[in-house]
């Protein structure tokens, strides 16, 4: 053994690295797309709370609707895309698959749908806006629409990077799988 303040150890010459033993790579890959996939989770949650805040403080009339716009229709149901990201950080601690593909499923269905429906509802209003120059709702000063479609373009990439993510995550997970089975 080789020390810091000594000789290196009598019969070596540092080249004998070869034989020692190594993480597998889809060990290695498991752990990658875990940190991944929890940091996409951070940026979803960041969303989730500011459209929270939103809808809360149009809905509870804290401020006036000049200073925050009523929240759009789909709004309503990405507010459920939240059980996506808990059923996604349930699942990474313990490798539970079943919960990872309930995550990938549900991550369709309550985020990219209503971000989709979002997108069309809003794209006359968005026309509007681009053609006349007129908007009639605000965001702290802001068109709301043009901060709702930036929204939408950041939250949907967010989610698309989870699905893909999540599928090769779910890929290394079933490897794993197989190869135990296998021995």
């Amino acid at each position: 053994m080789a020390s810091r303040a000594g000789p290196r150890a009598a019969g070596t010459d540092g080249s004998d690295f070869q034989h020692r033993e190594r993480v597998a790579h889809h060990y290695q890959m498991s752990v990658a797309l875990k940190s991944e996939i929890r940091k996409l989770n951070i940026v979803h949650l960041l969303i989730w709370v500011l459209m929270a805040a939103q809808v809360t403080v149009s809905q509870l009339s804290l401020v006036s609707h000049k200073v925050v716009a009523s929240p759009y229709q789909w709004e309503y149901p990405y507010l459920l895309s939240i059980i996506p990201t808990v059923f996604s950080f349930l699942a990474l601690p313990r490798n539970n698959i079943s919960y990872l593909v309930i995550s990938m499923i549900s991550a369709g269905l309550f985020c990219v749908a209503p971000l989709l429906y979002g997108g069309m509802e809003m794209f006359p209003v968005a026309q509007q806006l681009y053609r006349h120059g007129k908007a009639y709702r605000f965001i702290f000063g802001f068109s709301a629409v043009s901060v709702m479609y930036l929204v939408i373009v950041i939250a949907v990439q967010v989610h698309a990077w989870q699905i893909y993510y999540s599928k090769k995550l779910l890929d290394q997970w079933f490897t794993t799988t197989q190869d135990k089975k296998k021995k």
